[in-house]
């Protein structure tokens, strides 16, 4: 999530007559807050950045380059990456597999290697994959080898109260492998999701003797709230803890083997009534995600989380993308921002297409998924044989693992290099930062570890080798790519003032915690919007000289001679449509124009102008907060 606007602690003492107050000047020097100048001083301490690269011709996979350092920021270049670690976005669990049954089956044949294999993928070390988040199966998905169940009774026979439940089939190989990798990385996240209630209570059901199709009974909504529970307590007593659950996969795909569909309205009234209250009754802290499927339906979480008493007990949405466009997150984060978003599924059809795959992939989901708010990125799935076995008769028959296992030895695929540009660089428990891309070539996304290290991954979209300049604070470096590779860039150092986020659509949030608006492009400019939209979006243009222009909806913000109100009504910029951008110790930042004034955005009540020869808390203003 964006960080909130932070008042200064001063500030925040003002009582609510004197905050709200248009009769007393504001606009004077507040104790706490830096003066801004017009110039912004930027530091060459030349920090090393740490580079590795894949290439689609496969002669580099994640091997690591020639360092590069950071120098003072000079000279133009129209791809500009403006990375700013003060625009925090939202917390990233991690980047990951699906560890199907066959998947753990397959590790679990490694012999001597399935500890490497397990240190490869799990480990935090340098040099490993890293992968903290991983999404396991409740009961079979299609990639197992065989339909099951926790609680499968013979034909026409009931058991309502789950006396027969038992994970005795995940014993051979999937709670042993699950226990090596928690061994080897003792904070990873493991989200559960089940491809089907056991056959008896679901109506409706189709073939493969009731594991494909049909719905949940709503006679056994009870049972089935209880065997989560059942299920989430017999994994934490094998020492496995379950972060979350979702309730169905693909719950609008009734094909698959297993499958069980379960619409918008049904998956709510199962949470709100069954799942949620029995997780609360139980003591269970595990997390319920809504939907888990397509992007091309975001009325679905939306209507999970629109219920009100869903709400409460529904802590985000999960997506895949077989449909739709990744933009999806967005839609549902922008509507529910309080909720969390996840991308949980994503399979390479094999034998693949090496460069096709993994630029697809890299632009989606490595990149896609956390621009729009994802906290996870998952690839489905862990592992395959050479024959994409195992899978269920009706299964997925062609999904390549991020790994071919063959007898006790392994090769990496596609997907192994995908995650492994992220998850291998950025932690647990890292943010996303800001950072603008190029629709036309370069696709990137940055983030800020818990160390503090930074972390940007960046692909080239183009048919030709593309040369970007990356910028933190005052000071950038070059670098070119070739056509469809994928680098990831990772440095330490404390980001220097001065970094406008040049090319990128902000949001300016004032003081009175309302946003900046352009005002239709025909009245004084206010700051008076409780919420944004197209008019309170402003594009950051590089004018030249270390000035900015703002843009929204195509038209600049002028400081109008600086005697008048600020409008949004100009067609072209010049050098009253130009502000010098300045950051104060606490991330707000100002904008000073060509008088040398800065911009006010007067007590919120009134029109903005630009007559202020200081600058305090209504001339300070939260960038997309």
């Amino acid at each position: 999530m964006k960080t909130k606007f932070k008042f200064l602690t001063a500030l925040a003492l003002l009582s609510a007559s004197l905050y709200l107050s248009c009769k007393k000047d504001l606009s004077k020097s507040t104790p706490g807050l830096s003066q801004q100048t017009a110039t912004t001083v930027a530091r060459s301490a030349n920090e090393t950045v740490n580079v590795w690269e894949t290439t689609t011709d496969q002669s580099k996979l994640l091997a690591q380059q020639t360092s590069v350092n950071f120098a003072t920021d000079a000279g133009t270049n129209p791809t500009t990456i403006t990375v700013d670690e003060t625009t925090t976005y939202q917390t990233i669990d991690g980047f990951g597999y699906a560890l199907t049954g066959g998947s753990a089956s397959l590790i679990n044949g490694l012999g001597a290697n399935q500890n490497t294999f397990l240190n490869d993928i799990f480990s935090t070390a340098s040099g490993h994959v890293g992968s903290s988040f991983v999404r396991i199966t409740i009961g079979a998905s299609d990639l197992s080898s065989s339909d099951f169940t926790y609680d499968d009774m013979p034909s026409g026979q009931t058991d309502v109260n789950l006396t027969h439940f038992s994970i005795s089939q995940e014993m051979t190989d999937l709670v042993p492998v699950l226990k090596k990798i928690i061994a080897i990385n003792p904070s990873i996240k493991i989200l559960a999701t089940p491809w089907t209630a056991p056959v008896w209570m679901k109506t409706g059901a189709g073939g493969n003797g009731g594991f494909t199709g049909g719905s949940l009974n709503t006679a056994y909504y009870a049972a089935y709230a209880n065997y989560f529970v059942k299920y989430i307590q017999a994994m934490a007593a094998q020492g496995i803890t379950i972060y979350a659950i979702t309730p169905q996969n693909e719950p609008l795909n009734p094909n698959n083997n297993p499958a069980m569909t379960m619409q918008s309205n049904e998956e709510a009234n199962f949470i709100k009534n069954n799942l949620g209250p029995a997780f609360s009754s139980a003591g269970l802290s595990t997390k319920i995600i809504a939907y888990d499927h397509n992007c091309d339906q975001p009325g679905y979480p939306e209507a999970v989380l629109g219920d009100a008493s869903a709400y409460p007990y529904v802590d985000g949405s999960a997506f895949h993308l077989y449909a739709g466009d990744i933009s999806a997150l967005t839609t549902v984060h922008n509507a529910y921002p309080a909720k969390n978003v996840y991308f949980t599924e994503q399979f390479i059809g094999g034998p693949g297409n090496f460069a096709g795959d993994f630029g697809w992939h890299m632009n989606n989901l490595i990149i896609g998924a956390p621009r729009n708010w994802s906290r996870v990125v998952l690839e489905w799935n862990l592992a395959s044989d050479p024959n994409y076995n195992p899978h269920t008769s009706g299964g997925c028959s062609n999904c390549l693992g991020a790994v071919t296992i063959s007898g006790n030895n392994y090769t990496r695929n596609t997907a192994y290099y995908t995650v492994a540009h992220a998850s291998e660089f950025v932690q647990a428990g890292a943010v996303r930062i800001s950072s603008n891309t190029f629709s036309s070539s370069i696709q990137d996304v940055a983030f800020k570890n818990p160390d503090g290290t930074k972390v940007v991954v960046a692909l080239n979209t183009a048919t030709s080798s593309q040369s970007f300049k990356i910028k933190w604070g005052g000071e950038s470096f070059t670098y070119t790519l070739p056509a469809g590779a994928a680098a990831t860039f990772k440095w330490s150092g404390t980001q220097s003032n001065g970094g406008p986020p040049i090319g990128q659509t902000i949001t300016l949030k004032g003081f009175n915690n309302d946003y900046v608006s352009g005002e239709d492009g025909t009245k004084a400019m206010t700051c008076t919007r409780t919420t944004p939209g197209t008019w309170e979006d402003f594009l950051v243009v590089d004018a030249g000289g270390g000035k900015v222009a703002l843009q929204s909806m195509g038209l600049y913000v002028s400081s109008e001679n600086g005697t008048m109100p600020i409008t949004c009504n100009r067609t072209t910029y010049g050098a009253w449509e130009e502000f010098t951008w300045g950051v104060n110790a606490d991330g707000t930042i100002t904008l000073q124009g060509n008088n040398g004034k800065f911009v006010s955005s007067e007590d919120g009540l009134q029109a903005m102008t630009c007559t202020r020869t200081t600058a305090s808390g209504w001339e300070s203003f939260g960038v997309n907060k």
